[in-house]
């Protein structure tokens, strides 16, 4: 599959050290303060001298907007993904805001049987890839797949990420998913030792497996 790899939700420095190793295209850090995978414990200087390779994507949920700019300046971030209601106005002003930096603006949706895609149009001149997650209360990090059929009801050509659930025995059917708007898959809690913690060896096993 010529698809990207994110890991996201990366917290303790020795385990994402180990993550970088298998050169994920992206790794996510949650700046989110209600998430389990909250990054308090990392610093800027720790995530800015991580490989330049990896786009650092900072993940965010109905925060203050100054705020995401500074953070993402600060901590050297190649990508922002907005995981709130965050509207489409909010998301024109953080555009403007990171401009010069060249950072990439993801906009994430939850996504179940009632969700209605007609929802992302107005975003997609303003944001540089969408990414589909399950819907559920605590914006991700569910361990929940969605059900990919319902990637039908998108009609746009703008690319996405997916998200979701994915694990290693994900992996089949992750093959048989023919969509070349499908840019990257993003994984999370299905490959975690504890919160923020991830499974090493599983993750190189699934980047082996999908040829990524």
């Amino acid at each position: 599959m010529e698809v990207k790899l994110k890991i996201c939700g990366m917290k303790l420095p020795e385990n994402i050290q180990g993550v970088a190793t298998l050169k994920p295209d992206y790794l996510g850090f949650i700046f989110f303060r209600d998430s389990k995978r909250f990054v308090d414990g990392l610093t800027p200087l720790f995530v800015n001298n991580l490989p330049a390779g990896i786009r650092k994507t900072g993940v965010f949920v109905n925060e203050e907007l100054n705020r995401v700019a500074q953070l993402a300046v600060l901590y050297g971030l190649n990508a922002v993904q907005l995981h709130g209601q965050e509207p489409v106005k909010y998301c024109i002003a953080l555009k403007g805001l990171l401009a010069d930096a060249g950072i990439e603006l993801i906009k994430a949706f939850g996504v179940d049987e009632r969700f209605d895609f007609n929802t992302v149009n107005p975003y997609s001149n303003v944001a540089d890839y969408f990414l589909f997650d399950t819907q559920t209360p605590n914006h991700g990090g569910s361990g929940m797949t969605f059900s990919w059929a319902l990637l039908e009801n998108y009609k746009l050509n703008k690319s996405y990420f997916l998200s979701g659930g994915i694990s290693l025995e994900s992996v089949e059917q992750l093959k048989q998913i023919n969509d070349p708007r499908l840019y990257a898959i993003d994984v999370n809690s299905r490959f975690e030792l504890a919160p923020g913690v991830k499974d090493i060896d599983k993750l190189k096993d699934f980047k082996s497996k999908l040829a990524l």
